[in-house]
């Protein structure tokens, strides 16, 4: 019960993973669409209400392309920590803000974001805690959650796709953290559902997830995954390239599936995500004396930071599964973050990072439309001197 219980702590509280995402530049503000007629099709949040998402109509050169984008928010594993999720806006569209500020990658200012500022820019609603995997069927009346991410992600793009979508001239699909995640498990299903000869890519901020164990030596992530495919149902909805192999647990983790997907695919990932650094390598109960630390790099001590270090290699190890395609983005930085595209400052400013000679948006910029390859990891902490310092207590 112990180990079950700080899985419960620390995965429960996943949805920080999204707070700097609201560390938001001024700009365009863009109202909630609720998609009542999914609800029929019981495509709904876990406490049964309709998906929702928010959508800056394109312009001028843009009307014919398209970013979908989906918010992160972490995953709920079981009846308890998917009951703790019913009654906010990470399960329940009742509780979402009819409000949201659109920045970084989906500004619609030039200046903040020269690639895609006048496509049609969508972000959608996270409200299942399966990174939009799970189907059951069975509702249990005593609880009242329903387990239907993959019908909410299938109901969303097909609403999409009858508002003008389906004359894609141009398609991403991209994500942040949970979001992160799902745009690389569904990313070939999204490229088949676009019109054939659109130029479909995808890209996965904060995403890549890596199955390795904590300080103390337990693999609670795995654990974790585990628990959550079973409670949503999600194996028929992971990667069957996977699935025939692995575990469905497994497949949530991008490195047993990345090297099989066939549409281009982006990773933006810093290569000590502070999300995954304080939740999976030093979750909660490990300890004070890793308390400075796992908030704050620059506080590590020297063999602390051998530990990160440590990681960092796992997560290099972990990214060379997806092999060495051509098709590929990589942009994997040592800052100290978790989640860079929605972010104003770290997207594009005038101090945002930079990796070789490119900051992310034209890096990513220069990928989707084949005007370079990008793929560059960058040296190791405290090397970078272009990385944001964000500290939190």
């Amino acid at each position: 019960m112990a180990n079950g219980g700080k899985q419960l702590r620390l995965w429960c509280s996943a949805f920080a993973c999204a707070l700097l995402a609201l560390v938001q530049a001024d700009g365009l503000f863009v109202d909630i669409t609720y998609l009542d007629s999914a609800v029929a099709k019981g495509a709904v949040c876990l406490d049964g209400s309709a998906p929702a998402y928010h959508l800056a109509p394109g312009f001028g050169s843009g009307v014919n392309s398209w970013l979908v984008h989906f918010e992160g928010g972490g995953w709920c594993n079981n009846v308890t920590t998917c009951l703790q999720r019913m009654h906010t806006r990470l399960g329940s569209s009742k509780e979402m803000a009819k409000q949201v500020a659109f920045s970084g990658i989906l500004s619609d200012t030039p200046d903040y974001n020269p690639d895609f500022y006048n496509w049609n820019k969508v972000r959608v609603r996270y409200c299942d805690g399966s990174s939009f995997t799970g189907d059951k069927e069975e509702v249990d009346p005593r609880t009242n959650l329903h387990y239907r991410g993959a019908r909410v992600w299938q109901a969303v793009v097909e609403d999409l796709l009858a508002k003008g979508m389906n004359r894609a001239e141009n398609a991403l699909m991209s994500g942040c953290s949970a979001g992160g995640l799902t745009s690389i498990l569904h990313c070939d299903r999204f490229h088949q559902l676009l019109p054939v000869g659109s130029h479909v890519k995808c890209l996965s901020d904060a995403g890549f997830f890596i199955n390795v164990k904590d300080i103390d030596g337990e693999n609670h992530a795995a654990a974790f995954f585990s628990d959550a495919a079973t409670t949503h149902g999600s194996a028929r909805n992971l990667p069957s390239s996977c699935t025939s192999m692995l575990p469905a647990g497994m497949c949530f983790f991008p490195q047993n599936e990345v090297k099989q997907i066939q549409t281009p695919l982006f990773i933006l990932n810093a290569a000590y995500d502070s999300w995954q650094v304080r939740n999976i390598l030093i979750p909660g109960g490990s300890g004070p004396h890793w308390r400075n630390c796992k908030h704050d790099i620059s506080q590590c001590s020297a063999k602390q930071l051998e530990t990160l270090q440590g990681f960092r290699d796992h997560f290099l190890e972990a990214l060379e599964e997806q092999g060495n395609s051509s098709t590929r983005g990589l942009f994997i930085n040592s800052c100290f973050v978790h989640c860079q595209s929605e972010i104003q400052d770290i997207w594009f400013a005038p101090g945002s990072p930079v990796l070789g000679d490119k900051k992310i948006a034209n890096a990513v910029g220069d990928w989707f439309y084949d005007r370079s390859p990008f793929q560059k990891v960058d040296c190791p902490y405290p090397c970078d001197s272009t990385c944001p310092v964000f500290k939190t207590s």
